[in-house]
């Protein structure tokens, strides 16, 4: 993808995410709308958010049994997203459904650890090791399992790159250098994250709670 910034809409207003999804366009290569916004607008408001001619990231995070998964992916047929997400924590059986299940030009990507956990919380559901041990392991699996990339922090996106040289690497919680870091515990600047070997940038508030969106979006582009 030619820009690799894509700007995280996360509101369930339909409106809201059109109108800066419209004003930024031409300095962001991609929309991620996420659950708040398809459990408020569903199939329609994707579509109507399709038609501003952006590519779209359909950021759901779908972990369930394999054929639940594959089902559910089956059932988004039409809207042919550029980018789908599952949590790579449901196993190989169910990434390889999740994969079989998209649609040709769907890049389907795992998510390892989110941004928002530290050590401390991995240890507190049973995970053993660090964050980036537990993300080499889903990683691992994820490329078996045939899917495209990783979903993982700016702090282990240089690994999982080494390990991965073909992988598809989408990388949150990246925050311009003055910005708040808000609920992520896992943050690196733009352009580190992309001297790491991401393959595309997830920022929202710091765009999009911006004065003017469009000034800080073609901010965060002018520095990669």
């Amino acid at each position: 993808m030619s820009n690799p910034l894509f700007v995280a809409l996360d509101t369930p207003d339909i409106n809201q995410a059109r109108s800066i999804a419209t004003r930024v366009r031409h300095h962001v290569g991609g929309i991620k709308l996420g659950l708040e916004f398809f459990l408020a607008n569903g199939r329609h408001g994707v579509v109507e958010m399709h038609a501003l001619g952006l590519p779209i990231f359909l950021d759901l995070k779908l972990h369930d049994i394999p054929n639940t998964v594959g089902k559910a992916i089956q059932a988004l047929r039409g809207l042919d997203p550029a980018i789908l997400t599952v949590h790579a924590a449901g196993g190989r059986a169910m990434m390889e459904d999740a994969k079989a299940a998209a649609p040709t030009g769907t890049k389907v990507v795992a998510v390892t650890m989110l941004t928002s956990l530290d050590d401390a919380d991995l240890a507190a559901i049973g995970g053993s090791g660090g964050l980036a041990d537990q993300v080499a392991r889903l990683a691992t699996v994820a490329q078996e399992a045939g899917v495209d990339g990783i979903v993982c922090s700016g702090a282990e996106v240089a690994a999982a790159h080494r390990a991965w040289p073909g992988g598809f690497f989408v990388v949150p919680g990246v925050r311009p250098a003055d910005a708040a870091i808000g609920d992520q515990k896992r943050v690196v600047t733009p352009r580190a994250a992309i001297d790491a070997g991401a393959s595309i940038l997830v920022i929202g508030r710091p765009i999009t709670a911006a004065a003017d969106p469009d000034v800080a979006a073609r901010a965060i582009a002018a520095t990669f």
